[in-house]
């Protein structure tokens, strides 16, 4: 498992807590691309649950560069 795996393992319990998880998408260099699922998506707090939460923990764990993109799943009807 990943450093950044492991990383997300810890915040992970506080997002299925309130309805949501995270996933993995990809990590490129100090980018780490994520997907929000669930109670997540949508919420008003999603952008500080990225920065505040996940960023902030990879930061502390891994590098101190590391940053947080999420990608959307893009609905076409």
């Amino acid at each position: 498992m990943t450093a950044v795996e492991r990383t997300l393992e810890k915040v992970r319990p506080m997002l299925i807590r309130d309805g949501g998880n995270v996933e993995l998408v990809r990590v490129r260099g100090k980018e780490v691309f994520v997907r929000l699922t669930g109670a997540c998506v949508g919420c008003s707090s999603s952008n500080d649950t990225l920065k505040y939460g996940i960023e902030k923990a990879l930061r502390v764990n891994i590098h101190s560069e590391m940053t947080v993109i999420e990608e959307k799943v893009s609905v076409e009807g």
